[in-house]
């Protein structure tokens, strides 16, 4: 008996793959903030969190304490779930409640058209209760193997801007209202320079689909090689997209209290920063499949598991794990990024949008769609056509106009401008601030 048109081993394989990245991704989101504490420890010559294990306080299982401090997210959790819940006097009961949902769920639903595993090959079999029989396909390792998956995930990427702008607005503060303004402006404009390194990516490879993406760089090499200049653009602007440093502009403590999520807290509070995080995950792994060959690995053999061609199940578990590991690296370059660049004032993140990487990205889709046309779509011709973009920017960035508003202003006998015939000495003096190492510098000897 055949079984119903809708129940394909496409449908099955689906459902397996949403079940699974879904978890996954609730899970690294979690972890995430562990990471993070721990990429910012060793920036700052610290240890990070390394007490928190999983004994619960149980003597039983004391093997579990510390643990290198991997239970610091299950503590983080259980906190936000136990704190109080509270909502400000004035706040609109819906839409403050809505806000964080509206966060989250764009979150949670880009990474469906992702090509985890490539094409895995599902032969017939027949369920044994209902005695269904499912015809054997080839079936697209992903949540919705939809024909225009890249357009499904610029689409759902900028939904996340209601939820924070939902969250500014209902909150009935003034600083949340900025930071949803500031969101709203500065996701705008990132979309544009973002639009148009996706435009240069599809120019070249000449599909919306996922799979021929990943195809075309097994083919001809990774696009981060002939498009390395899209790849910083698009990088930076999924940067902004995330709200991180240095465009974390906001939520910005120093000028916004907390900006947007200044009201919220407990879980509600926790949904806004599973989103950023779980935002963080799809984007990185959106800039894997577009400039860094997806599941693909260069790794000079003809039948080797990371072909597209191989659809065995253990070539399957092995592309997954190979993207997975690039999303990972990607997530780790944003951290490195966030513990080393101080943040932008919001004039320069609009400045940088509108100034810099729009009309950068307009010269690159032209200047890619003339390459195309004339025969010279390789990697090589397009890696020496952004090196001559470059040189070309170096020599037009000094005669371009610059602002002046933020212009510092001089003052006689300040460190920067000192009177005639004075000398400015910033550093201590004292032989202990000098020393290296303090406790050990001011020892006897």
């Amino acid at each position: 008996m055949d079984a119903p048109s809708f129940l394909t081993a496409q449908l099955l394989v689906s459902v397996v793959v949403i079940l699974a990245v879904v978890h996954l991704i609730l899970g690294l989101a979690g972890y995430c903030t562990y990471f993070e504490r721990k990429v910012s420890a060793y920036m700052q010559d610290r240890i990070g969190p390394n007490r928190v294990g999983f004994d619960l306080n149980l003597p039983a299982l004391s093997f579990l304490k510390g643990l290198w401090g991997l239970g610091q997210p299950l503590a983080d959790g259980l906190k936000f779930m136990l704190k109080e819940d509270y909502r400000p006097k004035g706040a609109d009961k819906f839409l403050f409640s809505l806000g964080p949902i509206a966060c989250v769920i764009p979150a949670l639903i880009g990474f469906a058209v992702i090509p985890w595993g490539g094409t895995v090959w599902v032969p017939a079999f027949t369920i044994p209760v209902l005695n269904w029989h499912i015809a054997g396909q080839y079936c697209v390792v992903a949540g919705a193997p939809l024909n225009v998956g890249i357009i499904y995930l610029l689409a759902v990427a900028s939904m996340s801007i209601y939820g924070i702008t939902l969250a500014g607005w209902a909150s009935n503060n003034k600083y949340s209202f900025l930071g949803g303004l500031r969101a709203s402006a500065q996701m705008i404009s990132y979309e544009i320079p973002m639009g148009l390194c996706i435009l240069t990516v599809l120019l070249m490879t000449g599909s919306l689909l996922p799979e021929k993406i990943i195809q075309f760089q097994v083919d001809h090499g990774w696009l981060v090689l002939a498009h390395p200049i899209a790849a910083a653009v698009f990088f930076i602007c999924i940067l902004a997209e995330c709200n991180r440093t240095p465009f974390d502009n906001a939520e910005c403590e120093q000028e916004l209290v907390g900006g947007y999520h200044t009201e919220y807290g407990s879980m509600r509070w926790a949904l806004f920063f599973l989103a950023e995080y779980s935002h963080m995950i799809t984007s990185s792994a959106f800039f894997a499949l577009l400039f860094l060959g997806g599941y693909h690995l260069p790794l000079g053999m003809e039948n080797h598991f990371l072909l597209t061609d191989s659809t065995g199940i253990i070539a399957v578990l092995l592309k997954f794990h190979v993207f997975l590991a690039k999303v990972l690296a990607v997530i780790f370059v944003m951290m490195l990024v966030r513990w080393t660049i101080p943040r932008l004032k919001f004039d320069q993140v609009m400045a940088v949008a509108w100034q810099g990487l729009i009309p950068i990205t307009l010269v690159l889709v032209v200047g890619t769609a003339v390459m195309i046309h004339f025969g010279r779509a390789t990697t090589l011709w397009m890696l020496l056509a952004n090196v001559v973009l470059v040189l070309v920017i170096y020599v037009l960035l000094p005669f371009l106009p610059r602002a002046t508003s933020n212009a510092r202003v001089r003052l006689a006998g300040s460190r920067y401008f000192p009177l005639g015939g004075e000398s400015i000495l910033t550093r201590p003096t004292e032989q202990t601030a000098l020393e290296d190492r303090p406790y050990q510098g001011s020892l006897p000897v």
